[in-house]
């Protein structure tokens, strides 16, 4: 699989030849890969990940602890390659990807931005110009944790909105008392590990989080105004996403929102969805979630 995927990088030139190590039962065999123009990426799950990348001399993409289907794994991988740069609309990538914990079993090769099913990034601007990128990665984490996880095991609903503050906040007002008011914003940072359980906790109040591209916590429980998106929202998607599409036309802003009752993952720019990433379906076995494609 690995010489399938580059061969196939090289004959088309890809930008990039993305390998979830998860898959890798032995990342030795991943040594000395030479592929001509074509960047060799890891994607990596933690820092022992992302020193192994290091070891071999590859770049690497962390993406959240979470359990995805393939799909999920590639969308989140490109969607986090672009906050970094290392992507661009139009280019062309090959993946190797496999179930984790388990071995490579699919070859995907793809033109960014062709996909239209899996990937709409064509015509945006780069997808973090006013955001860290950790605090975009930060909070695309939570939602999918939340999305597989739950709160106390319940669905939860979820809308973040990230960056361009003060023209956010003119579209929205409080439906509760701000229960982040008056901390310092040191101690109200998305990027605090600490405010994981906290943010996860709030998740479960009505309204959205407000976030500044710095990652500090501005508000919860917050309502955005309602604002007409600038194309006409797909079938079946309710007001959390009709206010995701409205502030995003309105902003120069990200929104992250998570479906109820489906568990979908969306991020949202200009008006429009980038990318959605479906909720795997897992079930416990000998004590370890696999996922089920």
């Amino acid at each position: 699989m690995v010489q399938s995927g580059v061969e196939l990088a090289t004959s088309l030139r890809a930008k990039g030849l993305f390998i979830c190590l998860d898959a890798v039962s032995d990342p030795g065999i991943l040594k000395g890969l030479h592929v001509d123009h074509t960047n060799v990426i890891l994607v990596v799950r933690n820092k022992e990940g992302m020193k192994i990348a290091e070891e071999l001399g590859y770049k690497n993409v962390l993406v959240p602890p979470v359990l995805l289907n393939r799909m999920g794994q590639i969308k989140t991988s490109v969607i986090l390659a672009f906050s970094q740069r290392m992507l661009d609309t139009g280019d062309r990538i090959v993946f190797l990807v496999g179930p984790a914990q388990g071995h490579l079993d699919t070859l995907v090769a793809m033109r960014v931005g062709d996909e239209w099913e899996m990937f709409r990034t064509a015509n945006q601007p780069r997808l973090t110009e006013h955001i860290k990128r950790v605090v975009f990665q930060q909070v695309l984490t939570i939602a999918l944790e939340l999305a597989a996880e739950g709160h106390e095991g319940k669905p939860v609903g979820a809308l973040f909105v990230v960056g361009d503050y003060r023209n956010c906040a003119s579209h929205c007002e409080q439906l509760i008392l701000n229960p982040f008011k008056g901390y310092s914003e040191q101690h109200r940072n998305i990027l605090d590990d600490n405010m994981r359980d906290t943010v996860k906790n709030f998740a479960m109040l009505d309204g959205a989080f407000i976030i500044k591209g710095n990652g500090v916590l501005a508000s919860a429980g917050t309502h955005i105004k309602a604002i007409k998106p600038q194309v006409s929202l797909p079938a079946g998607l309710g007001a959390r996403h009709a206010a995701a599409a409205g502030i995003t036309s309105a902003c120069k802003c990200i929104a992250v929102t998570i479906s109820e009752s489906t568990g979908t993952v969306r991020i949202w720019r200009q008006g429009q969805i980038i990318t959605e990433i479906e909720r795997p379906t897992p079930h416990l076995e000998h004590g370890l979630l696999k996922e089920l494609d």
